[in-house]
This record gives C-alpha cells, structure tokens and sequence, in this order.
C-alpha cells in the first residue's frame, strides 16, 4: 500500500519536473511520512540527491513554496508561477503572505521573481518606520475584561491582599499568559 503511494508520488514528480507546487506536495508527503525509507534510502536528503538530483536546499524550497501557494490559492487565481516568485514570500507568517500578495497584485508591477522581491521589500521598510497601533486591534469586550481584572488586582492591593491571596492573582496571570501563548486553534 505505501509503496504503491510512493511510486504515484514520484510518478508526479518525474511528470511534472515543471510544475513546482505539485512536486512539492509529492516531497512534503514522501518526507513527513518517511515514504523514502520504502526505497532503501536512509533520509530524505539522500533520497532526493540520489533519486532526483535534487539538492537538500531545493527540495526544502519546494516544500515551502508549496505551502506558500496552498496558502494563496484560496485569496485567488493569480499565483506565483515558478519557485523563484514564491521564495520572497516564505519567510513571511501565513497571514502577511496573503496580505503581502494581494498588495502587490493590486499594484499592477509584472510579476517577476525581482519585482516580489522588491515590493515586500519595500514595504517591510516602510513598515519598520510606522509605528504599530495595537489598540485598534483589541476589542471593547476584551478590553473590558482586561479593566475589570486590574481592577480587582488595585483593590487586592489596596486591602493588603486580605480578601485575594498574591499568589491566586499571580497564578492566574500564569494561566492567562499561557492561554495567550498556546497555539490553540480556539478563536475566542
């Protein structure tokens, strides 16, 4: 069963040695889920030297753009047609790759490897000198949540912490921090 997956999957990369997203779906999936071990190869690095010719660096690349292009192809049916226009965007989070890619689409610059480049270049620049305004971000029910805690925590304060121990208050700012680090999938 896994080496009939195998095979179809390097059947994909050896038609499509133009199509770069879809030989990157078919890397990702032979790498995550160790297929190369089925052809006798040790790791994923040896398997796409001495299977494709491919180097480390640009068997990674191709993964990476194929998440890249998974990521766009929901915002829309231009996307990036070569590995080189999606390489400027990998570095950046999902969220500024879809943001980033609608700017410079609307901005009407040929979509060439170079002018990607150029244009998150520039507005990363432009983006260092402005100042961040969280504020806008955060809604009023947080907000409100927000007060009425630091709120409880003067009071706490000011009746020398007799009615809320110091170390509730402080336990729970560690559970609210690390509800704010997880990385749930729960939105609210």
């Amino acid at each position: 069963m896994k080496q009939d997956r195998l095979t179809r999957l390097e059947t994909i990369i050896a038609r499509n040695q133009g199509h770069f997203y879809d030989i990157g779906m078919a890397l990702k999936e032979i790498r995550d889920n160790r297929l190369y071990k089925l052809a006798l190869f040790e790791t994923f690095d040896v398997y796409t030297k001495a299977r494709w010719d491919m180097g480390r660096s640009h068997a990674h690349r191709l993964i990476e753009a194929y998440g890249v292009i998974k990521n766009l192809s929901p915002i829309g049916d231009i996307l990036p047609v070569n590995e080189c226009q999606v390489r400027p965007l990998v570095q950046l989070k999902v969220f500024e790759q879809r943001k980033v890619w609608k700017g410079f689409l609307n901005s009407g610059m040929e979509m060439t490897a170079l002018n990607i480049k150029k244009f998150i270049n520039a507005r990363t620049t432009a983006d260092k000198d402005v100042p961040v305004n969280l504020i806008d971000k955060i809604s009023k029910g947080y907000m409100a949540a927000v007060q009425g805690m630091l709120d409880q925590v003067c009071v706490a304060q000011h009746d020398h912490w007799q009615q809320t121990s110091r170390k509730t208050a402080l336990l729970w700012n560690r559970v609210i921090k690390e509800k704010i680090l997880s990385k749930g999938t729960d939105n609210g």
